[in-house]
């Protein structure tokens, strides 16, 4: 049984396209392209992470592609991975792959800042503005850290751990420390 710490999420499949069982996929990271070693995706239907064998792909453009799945040969077989959620093992991403992954893929991990220990889970990424920022649940408080390479100190995968040096304050700023 595949867990939930042995995947990271890659993006999402939409809606069939064409007749045979293809998918159009809309993607965070394209490591599936990346890693020879893995020739499938693992798809969460009903709370449970099963793999799937990819037969073929070709990509639309930077963040979408259309794949076929193996055993996936009509639109109705296909029309029941419509809004699914993708995700690649944790176990073929090297630390080349790493660096050229994206922020997403720290999803799950524990960030720990050098000085003061651990801040708390990485849940989600926020990509909407020029700075990259982490989402991570502080003791129930959700906070933002820059997802900057230059604050970073280490990378555990193994053990899902991010060291960084924390600027001094960020994480104690109150609404009357804000800069106006």
């Amino acid at each position: 049984m595949i867990k939930e710490e042995e995947v990271y999420k890659i993006g999402q499949f939409n809606k069939p396209h064409g007749i045979h069982g293809e998918l159009s996929f809309t993607f965070t990271d394209d490591i599936f392209d990346r890693v020879e070693e893995c020739d499938y995706l693992i798809c969460l239907l009903d709370g449970i992470y099963v793999p799937f064998f990819i037969e073929e792909y070709r990509f639309r453009s930077d963040s979408t592609a259309l794949i076929k799945l193996e055993d996936i040969n009509s639109t109705e077989a296909a029309r029941k991975f419509t809004n699914v959620e993708v995700y690649f093992p944790v176990k073929y991403v090297t630390d080349e792959e790493v660096e050229d992954a994206s922020w997403t893929f720290f999803i799950g991990f524990t960030l720990r800042d050098v000085e003061t220990g651990d801040i708390g889970e990485i849940v989600d990424v926020d990509d909407t503005t020029v700075n990259v920022l982490f989402v991570v649940d502080h003791a129930g408080e959700e906070v933002l850290i820059p997802a900057s390479e230059e604050l970073m100190v280490e990378i555990d995968q193994m053990h899902k751990v991010i060291a960084m040096r924390i600027p001094t304050g960020l994480l104690t700023l109150d609404d009357a420390d804000e800069i106006r």
